[in-house]
């Protein structure tokens, strides 16, 4: 496990580079098209910095606002609070996890945050309705693990920073060719350089957000299955729960495939229970499986 958090830590620090690179990269080749000059590496460099800060000390937030969660409170969450506060003694965590609701009646759950001290436990409305006590324990139980684990982290930043890639890929796209339609007297070349660039990206982005997200690894379900049953001691309670969700056929409104990877079972009815290399979930019997075997 331990080998796991610091490999989770390590991804991180190599997304953040690729981040970091990429919209340097994105913002130079802008500059350079508005004729900035040799001062066009530096406000690449400037912005890319203030960016990628910002993104990753606010990751949490932004992947809780795309999807309207509010704050779980516990005069109407009582339930989802007093299991929490049940799982926080067998856990070891010095921190807890806030916790938020989505209105949706896909019952599914996430962790994000960029470290356990900063983490967050995300439950649709549809999960508090359609689990029993020790289903829903067992759910919170697998992101309680997530976030011991450390990939709260890295499914976060890969998140909000893939998303950001692509958009920025799109306004590169969209500023060549403006700019080209515009000036006449521009040097052909140069327009022809950038649009290809943006095209690039824009085409490249959903394979390397499908990489990036891949990096962190199906694995990460089956050890985070593994900790929740190490806190609840209930191997059942998950084991329910999770045939309990892969058998809903219920729509996710918020579904993004920049965040799919983040939910205990993927928002996207089709692509469940697939066994390709590109899938961000390991099949539920897979799981059971496994499971089973902690016995």
């Amino acid at each position: 496990m331990y080998d796991d958090i610091q490999k989770n830590k390590v991804k991180t620090g190599v997304i953040v580079f690729f981040f970091l690179t990429m919209i340097t990269l994105a913002i130079y080749y802008v500059c350079m098209w508005f004729e900035l000059g040799e001062i066009s590496i530096v406000i690449a460099l400037i912005f890319s910095i203030i960016s990628t800060y910002a993104t990753y000390h606010n990751c949490d937030k932004i992947v809780l606002r795309s999807v309207n969660a509010r704050e779980a409170t516990r005069e109407e969450d009582l339930q989802l609070t007093n299991i929490l506060d049940g799982l926080m003694v067998a856990s070891g965590l010095e921190h807890k996890p806030k916790l938020y609701v989505v209105d949706s009646e896909q019952p599914n759950a996430f962790a994000t945050g960029r470290d356990p001290e900063h983490a967050v436990i995300c439950v649709t409305k549809g999960l508090l309705e359609k689990m029993t006590y020790y289903e829903l324990e067992g759910v919170v139980a697998h992101e309680l693990g997530h976030v011991k684990n450390y990939d709260i982290r890295l499914s976060a930043v890969i998140s909000v920073m893939v998303g950001f890639i692509v958009m920025l890929s799109d306004m590169v796209v969209r500023v060549s060719f403006r700019r080209s339609g515009r000036s006449s007297n521009r040097s052909s070349s140069g327009s022809g350089i950038l649009m290809l660039i943006g095209l690039v990206c824009l085409i490249v982005s959903p394979i390397v957000s499908q990489i990036i997200q891949l990096a962190v690894s199906r694995r990460r379900e089956y050890l985070a299955d593994a900790t929740a049953v190490s806190f609840t001691r209930n191997p059942d309670g998950l084991i329910s729960a999770l045939k309990k969700l892969d058998s809903d056929s219920t729509e996710y409104e918020y579904a993004s495939n920049s965040s799919s990877h983040m939910y205990i079972m993927n928002p996207f009815k089709s692509k469940r229970n697939k066994t390709s290399i590109f899938a961000t979930h390991p099949c539920i019997a897979d799981r059971v499986e496994a499971i089973e075997k902690l016995r």
